[in-house]
């Protein structure tokens, strides 16, 4: 290749060229554009971050996204997830961004040529050996002088001393795989030697080919992120229609059973309405008939008062006091008492019937509200200093000293109360309690903003809304006012249920399946979470601890 050294007409500084990293591919407006472009601000990503969903956004829009939301859901397919997601930045994403924003060509400097004296015209192309652009005009010798035409050209840019070798002034045409860098003609026998050195065209090339390979194998694993994200939400749509189904058939059997328990209770009823009416009718009549026997034998008692026939007297007095032929009326009261003994086992069978005809409903419920648990651990920053928790932060109870602890704004310094760690401000969350062996005890939860210093009384208006036991078995729903409750059981864990879109907290006794109370049609203007209160020590009678009880759902 024949060589020319930098004219004295050239203005640029001959230096090193730094081109670790070839341009690899030359973009330009198409599909792959769209996608590296976010769907909130509209322009190219920065700091792009990646949904659960698989849906890509510059990391700032998606934020203040949320921050104006109630609801945590990607803003493209609008998929709601429980809790707000921790971003991290995709990598690759940028990377191809930022290559993307070097290389593509709206974002290039036009290069103007070196030789035009007045006004400068775009230049046509580069030439690494005189390290100079030209203009059309001034490109004419190097397509025309035979030693110019050998020269490297190359389409117009401005960086042409990054194309050129500092130590030996020559065009870095070639790519050293050993040391990855590029290199020119004298490297390959100095410094470079022995190395594995190909053509700089050959390189690119195949980088080119291999990002091509990179970027189309994102775009495909994207692309069955999305049958996959598709598919499930199908199979998810089939197995909600299941459940509605199911539902529907369960709530139909109990109504129809409510209604066969009800009409046979009210022919029994009606039966045993009629067979007491005709008992009382018999009896009435076997009363009415002794009745006028008695009084018929009291006549002739009268009559026989003022006769002198004594001899008629003497026979007929054992007549008169042999009894009539009458009923044995307590035998008769007792019969009575059989009906309505038969009548109460009727009612107690279908109020069983009833029982467990709502512990399926509520069981099923139950299943379908774990699908939304949640990790819940104690915050050490908002428990009173009475209050003692495990390390793990999942216990809690009730001491006889208070602990000198920092105060804080979180802290509760007047009742023995702690909240978890993490709030809800959206969706659906469900945790379990163990409140065995406790005389007394509050769970629920609370709004963030609840007064945690001095009194408050404990109802939704307050910012908590609460079950509480108290005096070993006194429940009461902290409605304001309090309501108080009659549970078949003691439980031994509670199950809690938010819906912050629904306005909804349900409590629940796990173990029998049955419903404790719920809260329903409130307002949640303020993050949402956990509170529990083991209540006071009562010198070892309450000092089991509330334990926050692991669970794992399984579809």
């Amino acid at each position: 290749m024949a060589e020319s050294s930098p004219t004295s007409t050239n203005p640029r500084k001959t230096r090193r060229g730094n081109i670790n990293d070839p341009p690899f591919m030359s973009f330009s407006s198409g599909p792959l554009t769209e996608e590296l472009h976010c769907s909130i601000c509209l322009d190219m990503f920065t700091d792009p971050v990646s949904t659960p969903c698989g849906h890509n956004f510059c990391k700032t829009c998606l934020n203040k996204h949320w921050d104006n939301s109630q609801t945590c859901n990607c803003p493209y397919c609008q998929e709601t997830f429980n809790q707000r997601p921790d971003l991290k930045i995709n990598t690759t994403l940028r990377e191809i961004v930022d290559h993307y924003k070097k290389k593509s060509p709206e974002n290039k400097t036009e290069v103007l040529c070196d030789f035009c004296e007045e006004k400068k015209l775009k230049a046509l192309k580069s030439c690494l050996v005189c390290q100079s652009s030209y203009c059309e005009t001034h490109l004419v010798p190097h397509l025309r002088v035979a030693g110019l035409k050998k020269h490297k050209l190359m389409d117009p840019v401005i960086n042409l001393e990054d194309y050129i070798c500092q130590k030996h002034e020559r065009p870095l045409e070639l790519f050293c795989g050993d040391d990855q860098t590029c290199v020119c003609l004298m490297c390959t026998v100095t410094d470079h030697k022995n190395h594995n050195t190909v053509p700089l065209e050959e390189e690119i090339e195949e980088k080119k080919t291999q990002l091509m390979k990179d970027v189309w194998q994102m775009i495909q694993d994207r692309i069955e992120k999305i049958q996959d994200i598709k598919h499930s939400a199908e199979v998810r749509k089939r197995n909600t229609e299941k459940e509605k189904a199911a539902h529907v058939e369960l709530f139909t059997d109990l109504i129809r059973s409510i209604e066969r328990c009800q009409t046979e209770l009210l022919e029994m009823m009606e039966e045993q309405e009629k067979a007491a009416e005709k008992q009382e009718q018999e009896l009435i009549e076997d009363l009415e008939q002794e009745i006028t026997e008695l009084k018929m034998r009291n006549t002739e008692l009268e009559q026989l008062s003022h006769t002198e026939d004594h001899l008629h007297l003497l026979q007929i007095y054992s007549s008169l006091c042999s009894p009539i032929n009458t009923r044995n009326w307590p035998e008769i009261s007792i019969e009575t008492h059989k009906s309505m003994t038969t009548l109460r086992r009727a009612l107690i069978q279908l109020q069983d019937t009833l029982n467990e005809k709502l512990s399926q409903c509520v069981s099923t419920e139950l299943k379908w509200m774990q699908q939304y648990a949640v990790d819940v651990s104690l915050d050490p920053n908002t428990a009173n200093p009475y209050l003692i928790l495990s390390d793990d932060g999942k216990q809690v109870r009730c001491g006889d000293t208070k602990q000198k602890l920092p105060d804080n704004p979180k802290r509760f310094d007047r009742y023995g109360i702690v909240l978890g760690m993490e709030g809800f401000s959206s969706g659906r969350f469900y945790f379990e309690v163990q409140v065995k062996g406790k005389t007394e005890w509050g769970l629920g939860v609370a709004r963030e903003s609840i007064d945690r210093k001095g009194e408050n009384t404990l109802k939704p208006s307050n910012g908590c809304w609460t079950v509480v036991l108290r005096n070993e078995n006194e429940y009461k729903a902290c409605a304001g006012p309090t309501v108080s409750l009659s549970l078949r059981v003691k439980p031994q864990r509670v199950g809690v249920f938010v819906d912050c879109e629904k306005g909804l907290v349900s409590f629940y006794d796990v173990e029998s399946s049955s419903h404790i109370y719920s809260f329903t049609g409130q307002s949640f203007t303020d993050k949402l979470y956990p509170y529990f209160s083991p209540y006071l020590n009562c010198k070892g009678k309450n000092s089991s601890p509330l334990i926050i009880t692991p669970f794992s759902y399984n579809k």
